[in-house]
């Protein structure tokens, strides 16, 4: 899996026009899942998002974690995190896990956040999605729990 983690002070998805996700300080997260993906990926991502310490301290040290500041996070599947850009200009997916198996484990991921106590709103699998966001820093960190 690859999820792109952008600390935010605000973020929120729309579909056709409606919000139908938003949340303000936390985590906006896109996740892309690939077809060797495992329970062992899912888990080891929630876990490294759920103590990730990337929020600021009383010194404004990143110090704190999503359940230390009681932030939310917005979880946006994104099967374009395993483009492939080496051939040409048009970019491929075959790495990409096929919809069923993706939206699994991003099901999967959003519940084991849930279950660790974080609050995890979350986009529209399949839908064309409009995300807005505060990028707080802006702090960005990129994730892949194929390179653990």
């Amino acid at each position: 899996m690859r999820i792109v983690v952008q600390r935010v002070k605000s973020a929120n998805v729309s579909v056709g026009g409606r919000k139908v996700a938003e949340i303000e300080k936390g985590l906006l997260i896109f996740v892309g899942v690939a077809k060797e993906d495992k329970e062992s990926n899912i888990q080891y991502l929630s876990k490294k998002i759920a103590n990730l310490r990337i929020f600021g301290d009383t010194e404004r040290k990143m110090n704190l974690s999503i359940k230390d500041v009681k932030g939310s996070i917005l979880s946006v599947p994104q099967f374009t995190l395993y483009a492939d850009t080496r051939k040409g200009n048009r970019p491929g997916f075959d790495k990409s896990a096929g919809p069923q198996i993706a939206k699994d484990c991003w099901q999967r991921l959003n519940g084991m956040l849930k279950d660790d106590g974080i609050d995890v709103k979350e986009g529209v699998f399949g839908a064309h999605m409009e995300v807005e966001l505060v990028n707080d820093g802006p702090v960005t960190i990129w994730l892949d729990s194929n390179e653990n």
